[in-house]
């Protein structure tokens, strides 16, 4: 590091520790089943699968991708939660040499068509339904051709619907084949693995200041290297069960957990539907070491199971990001005493900076840690681009194991990487003794609620169809658990009506929800500058007090 500039260098991998020698995703199981094919490296529910039959079900998956005419270059989208066969499709589709297109199952229609035409999947791999929402009704909105002629004339890529084991009250289109039938399929031979290193195993949609999710693609060996640097801040290895309640689709799940596990040889202990007491008797039947936390997850923990999780005398390590009380309270509170904080994003292949778990508590309390080996750091002047003094605040830049692009959006990209290489991450930062990066605070108009981006823009494109409403400004608002709570403001249109609980209502029947404002209020006129910019600053003084005028009403948590 050079002591006055606030710049760190991509250091080396630490001697001795190097990320297993493969080049792929599929490669990677596959050399720990040689390795140790006794292990245990995925339990979902009741499924327990070893390295040796996790690396055949992947294999089994490929074949009948393979027999379905899936090959080097398809994309395959995949819409499930955390259940053993997202592992199964997304490493079967690496294996044959397909990008695997990650959904989140939050999905409405309106947010399908934007996934499903940017992708351009040819195949869909989809649970029926997820927590009391139907996943196959949203589709048949959406393209309802498809129950009746079999192809989608929105989605002409669409050829193919596998569909998971479940329940849904809408019946899957006569076009789709059921998961046991692509299972048969894969009976013959097994394709050889088609991926190269470079190729890219994942998209993953992100939200960003636009009115559509970006497309961000993350390649084979840098999701190796950066899962294996992770796990090795965390202390794993072979031994070590790792819990994940957050899901598979977002970075934090596909990219980070699942990646520092299996690189490490460890166990995944996926949970598909998150509580607290549930959360906490995985901990104890699973004999869980390292858990993947978010501040929402663990305030829950905190108030409804804390003796339970502190009884759990193996959980010792995982990660978190969150202000100095929040990690104090799932470090200290909830007694997980080497727990890593972390700083990161999609665009960064998940975390690029993470706290050694043999650091000081206090210190690992105040700041995210140094950069991961072979990522490097910088802060940045907002408006020059140049980097600032050490322990000056500015914008966090990370270089490295970055997105090379935003897939179909040259403007984003240009946006986003600086001509000399550096992700501008839009969030404020500083470093400090010792070379540690401290995260201070967002520096774009994103959202952040519940751990999940929230895009204002996407918000307002969609509430500004209502038919009352003529202009929406969407900003977010502190709120005690949920990080930020997101706040609409509406202009209604002249001589039109509408109530805060039928606009939400509104959002409620067709955005993915955790986009649903969690409050609405009404303006006469949006503040805006003299050009016609609005100013979503001026309305953020607003939103905290409708959050807290909403708070002390007592109706929303």
């Amino acid at each position: 590091m050079t002591r006055g500039l606030s710049l760190l260098p991509p250091a080396p991998w630490p001697e001795g520790d190097a990320p297993p020698p493969v080049a792929t995703l599929p490669e990677l199981i596959d050399w720990q089943a040689a390795r140790r094919p006794e292990g245990e490296a995925l339990v979902a529910g009741d499924v327990r699968q070893d390295y040796a039959a996790l690396s055949a079900g992947i294999r089994r998956v490929a074949a009948g991708l393979a027999a379905l005419g899936v090959g080097r270059g398809s994309h395959v989208a995949l819409l499930a939660p955390n259940r053993a066969e997202w592992i199964l499709a997304a490493f079967g589709a690496h294996r044959v040499g397909a990008v695997l297109e990650s959904f989140n199952t939050w999905v409405k229609a309106w947010d399908l068509r934007h996934l499903l035409s940017a992708s351009g999947a040819e195949v869909l791999i989809t649970a029926p339904g997820v927590r009391g929402a139907d996943l196959l009704g949203e589709l048949r909105t959406l393209a309802p051709d498809l129950w009746e002629t079999g192809r989608s004339a929105e989605f002409p890529a669409l050829r193919t619907i596998v569909v998971l084991p479940g329940d849904a009250p809408t019946p899957a289109p006569p076009c789709a084949i059921r998961w046991e039938e692509l299972l048969a399929e894969g009976r013959g031979d097994v394709p050889a693995i088609a991926s190269h290193a470079d190729d890219v195993a994942y998209v993953l949609y992100t939200s960003g200041t636009t009115a559509a999710p970006k497309a961000v693609p993350l390649t084979h060996r840098r999701l190796i290297e950066n899962g294996y640097s992770i796990g090795s801040r965390m202390g794993l290895t072979e031994a070590d069960r790792v819990w994940l309640g957050s899901p598979l689709f977002w970075s934090y799940g596909c990219a980070n957990a699942a990646m520092s596990t299996f690189g490490h040889g460890a166990t995944l202990v996926l949970q598909d539907r998150f509580t607290p007491q549930s959360a906490a008797a995985v901990f104890a039947r699973e004999r869980i070491t390292a858990a993947y936390l978010l501040p929402s997850i663990a305030g829950a923990l905190h108030e409804d199971a804390a003796p339970e999780v502190r009884a759990v005398d193996s959980l010792r390590t995982g990660l978190i990001i969150g202000t100095p009380a929040e990690f104090t309270l799932a470090a200290v509170d909830l007694d997980i005493p080497e727990l890593c904080n972390i700083y990161g994003s999609t665009e960064s292949y998940g975390n690029c900076c993470v706290t050694p778990h043999t650091m000081p508590l206090d210190r690992r309390a105040v700041c995210q840690g140094p950069p991961l080996s072979l990522q490097g750091l910088r802060v940045a002047d907002m408006q020059t681009n140049e980097v600032l003094p050490f322990g000056e605040v500015g914008e966090i830049q990370v270089r490295g194991r970055i997105l090379t692009e935003y897939i179909g959006n040259p403007e984003a990209t240009v946006e986003a990487i600086t001509p000399d290489g550096w992700f501008k991450s839009g969030d404020t930062g500083r470093l400090i003794e010792g070379g540690y990066v401290q995260f201070v605070g967002r520096a774009t108009d994103m959202i952040k609620t519940n751990g999940i981006n929230v895009s204002p823009a996407e918000v307002e494109s969609f509430l500004t169809t209502h038919p009352a409403v003529l202009e929406v400004g969407v900003v977010g608002a502190p709120h005690p658990t949920r990080g930020e709570a997101t706040v609409a403001f509406v202009v209604l249109r002249d001589g039109a009506a509408a109530t805060e609980e039928e606009l939400i209502a509104f959002c409620k029947g067709t955005l993915a929800g955790f986009k649903v404002p969690w409050a609405v209020g009404f303006l006469d006129a949006l503040p805006k500058t003299t050009t016609g910019k609005m100013m979503r600053r001026g309305l953020k003084d607003a939103a905290a007090g409708l959050v807290e005028e909403r708070l002390c009403e007592g109706a929303r948590s």
